[in-house]
């Protein structure tokens, strides 16, 4: 009897060890994954308002080079 309870105690202890190591190790996989979306998010909106910028200054650009020529022509005209 007394040797199952013993056996029964170790067995518990460690179960219950690799429980806490699988509970760690399911922890930082989680961070990594989380680091992994924030990361690709951060890339995406990047590119985003990279895209958005050079469309607004390309808009800027023609909208500016259209009202000149216009002006040069009504001075001219």
């Amino acid at each position: 009897m007394r040797q199952s309870l013993a056996q029964f105690e170790t067995a518990f202890l460690e179960e219950t060890v690799e429980d806490r190591a699988r509970r760690e190790r399911l922890r930082r996989q989680a961070v990594a994954r989380s680091r992994l979306r924030r990361r690709q998010r951060a890339t995406r909106n990047g590119t985003v308002r990279f895209s958005l910028l050079l469309l607004a200054m390309t808009g800027t650009t023609v909208l500016v080079t259209i009202a000149m020529f216009r002006a040069l022509s009504l001075m001219f005209a």
